[in-house]
């Protein structure tokens, strides 16, 4: 599997991009293949504050059903709605229109701390 080097990753599987202030939250194509066909995802509201390493949503996949974490700490300005009427995006396009939730960061700080590619490469790596 591939993992792009312009977005970082927390141990639990998640993605972030940080773009204009705005931190991009999805899942990794480890998880997704992991979980098997997403077939119902529940995102927090607009405005909800999440803080960092808690959960803030569920994936539901054939196989189980997980929590998403969030990789910061903020408040939510955009939910991907596309996902909802199509849980499918979040197997096909991980990365790219499968994405979940828009982060307004409340400490900058703790984007830096999560891990690179690399590193996430190394985690899922080590976790076989």
């Amino acid at each position: 599997m591939d993992y792009p080097d312009d977005v970082r990753y927390t141990q639990d599987h998640e993605w972030a991009k940080q773009e204009g202030g705005v931190v991009t939250v999805g899942i990794t194509s480890y998880a997704t293949d992991q979980l098997g066909d997403v077939v119902f995802v529940e995102l927090p509201e607009v405005g909800r504050r999440l803080e960092a390493g808690k959960s803030f949503g569920v994936v539901e996949a054939v196989k189980t059903v997980s929590d998403l974490f969030a990789p910061v700490s903020g408040e939510v300005v955009e939910v991907n709605g596309a996902i909802g009427d199509n849980p499918a995006l979040v197997n096909q396009s991980p990365f790219g229109d499968g994405w979940m939730v828009k982060i307004r960061p409340a400490d900058a700080g703790e984007f830096g701390k999560l891990l690179s590619n690399v590193d996430y490469e190394n985690l899922v790596e080590e976790s076989h």
